[in-house]
């Protein structure tokens, strides 16, 4: 939960899973999935291969009408080979199912786009060693923040979350001069923002993380746009910590203007809330003065006076090459009636 995020240092391996029956993915099996996958399986297959694991809750939360019919769906991509999964073990209470894609949906993927499942760079090993990986805590904790804005979208049809890159795609597209956690653009009624993430849990130092500053002013004389860094605490101490520190950083650079920063902590959220998500006022612009004013997240633009995002500029229109899909729109596709299994 995003105001609970889980910790690295919590899981412990994996739980052993039960044997279940699959579907191998042969030929005769990609004929049935044509007719049997929906718009929205489709979805989930393309967000698996952008953001690489996302959790049962986070998949039900964004698009599905409960999570005991999107439990059921997901169930059946997995035992169709569209889906892998994995559990972690915990040290306290149980861990959602954690899926990645599987042979089956990467084979669907490929074909939608006319390519050969290799030059996707699938492989099935490589995408299980997620559930290895000492950054798994911290992947699952951005791709919960960025569900929370799109389960948020669902009761509020004038905001929606209209892009959303993941870290392996800004590494791509800005790695030589800094490496966002994601890319993202929230847009409501009154506008559009976009912003870089940096979401931290507390296992970097905190002069290391107010040091990427420097990267993003780079960017920023670069490439002559201004795009606001939104960086993300477990806590308001943390919080008040690394603000200092950022602060003296910024100060420093040497054109500060271009490099629009806010702050905010997960504890900041109240969790009674049916849809606690970062869209909240509970941002603090780091060059404000006056108190400690904060702002949900579609106002930062008007309290820096940014101008709109300029479609000319837009990273989601960027040419991208063979082998690499274009990024997949975040919201899912609008509910289609059930299909009667035959």
């Amino acid at each position: 939960m995003i105001t609970n995020p889980t910790r690295q240092r919590a899981l412990h391996g994996l739980k052993p899973a039960r044997p279940t029956p699959r579907v191998a993915n042969s030929v005769e099996h990609q004929a049935i999935l044509a007719w049997r996958l929906t718009p929205r399986d489709k979805w989930i297959i393309r967000m698996l291969h952008e953001h690489r694991v996302l959790t049962a809750t986070q998949i039900t939360a964004c698009a599905f009408p409960s999570f005991r019919s999107g439990r059921q769906r997901l169930r059946e991509l997995f035992q169709w080979s569209v889906l892998d999964r994995f559990q972690p073990a915990i040290v306290l209470g149980t861990a959602p199912m954690h899926y990645v894609l599987g042979p089956a949906g990467a084979a669907v993927l490929a074909g939608e786009y006319g390519l050969d499942v290799k030059d996707l760079g699938y492989r099935r090993d490589r995408t299980m060693s997620i559930s290895h990986h000492q950054r798994l805590a911290h992947t699952v904790g951005i791709n919960e923040w960025f569900t929370a804005l799109v389960a948020r979208a669902h009761q509020y049809p004038a905001e929606a979350l209209r892009v959303w890159w993941s870290e392996t795609r800004c590494a791509r597209h800005f790695g030589d001069l800094v490496r966002p956690d994601a890319y993202g653009r929230w847009r409501t009624a009154s506008g559009e923002t976009e912003f870089f993430l940096e979401f931290d849990l507390g296992t970097e130092t905190v002069a290391r993380v107010a040091r990427k500053l420097h990267g993003y002013a780079h960017l920023a004389i670069a490439t002559a746009i201004t795009t606001p860094v939104l960086v993300w605490l477990p806590t308001g101490r943390r919080e008040a910590t690394v603000r200092r520190q950022l602060h003296r950083i910024w100060r420093d650079l040497d054109q500060p203007h271009l490099i629009p920063v806010a702050t905010a902590a997960a504890d900041h959220l109240n969790p009674a809330t049916s849809h606690p998500s970062p869209a909240e006022p509970i941002w603090a612009p780091l060059a404000a003065t006056g108190g400690d004013a904060r702002y949900p997240l579609h106002d930062l633009a008007d309290v820096w006076n940014l101008p709109a995002p300029s479609t000319v500029n837009d990273p989601a229109a960027s040419v991208t090459p063979k082998g690499v899909l274009p990024p997949p729109m975040p919201m899912p596709p609008p509910r289609q009636p059930r299909r009667v299994s035959r």
